[in-house]
């Protein structure tokens, strides 16, 4: 019996050590399809790493202005980081993007007279807030 009991605890722990050479995937992109062309084109210039950085960010004082909205837009969440940010902080930073965007504070009135592609129309806008609460509610939160 004992034999049995070893040569099965050996199977078990072979095939863990077997099923460590099979990858995972640990990339969490925040959004897919449209949720995450809506996010690039209204959120990323100034919230990931991806910044397009239009002629004007090359003329001063503008570029001061500029430069400083992307460092706080990033400051407030990254999306080219979002995967290192803790399960607590993701779920706090989708609420206050949610915030945000229904109080009309996202993206900010400024920076859409300049893009307008990232302007949200009211569809677009309640997809992305959907999509929002449903990740919200994912995290438990």
């Amino acid at each position: 019996m004992r034999r049995v009991a070893s040569f099965g605890l050996l199977l078990l722990l072979l095939a863990v050590l077997v099923a460590q050479v099979i990858p995972v995937s640990r990339r969490n992109p925040p959004a897919t399809g449209d949720i995450a062309v809506t996010l690039r084109e209204a959120c990323y210039d100034c919230h990931s790493n991806e910044t397009v950085w239009p002629w004007y960010s090359r003329v001063a004082p503008v570029s001061w202005l500029v430069a400083s909205d992307v460092r706080e837009g990033r400051e407030e969440v990254n999306f080219s980081e979002w995967n290192s940010y803790s399960e607590k902080r993701k779920a706090k930073k989708l609420k206050e993007m949610a915030d945000e965007i229904r109080d009309g504070d996202m993206p900010p009135w400024y920076y859409e007279i300049m893009h307008a592609d990232a302007s949200m129309n009211e569809l677009q806008r309640d997809a992305l807030l959907q999509w929002l609460d449903g990740e919200r509610a994912k995290a438990g939160h």
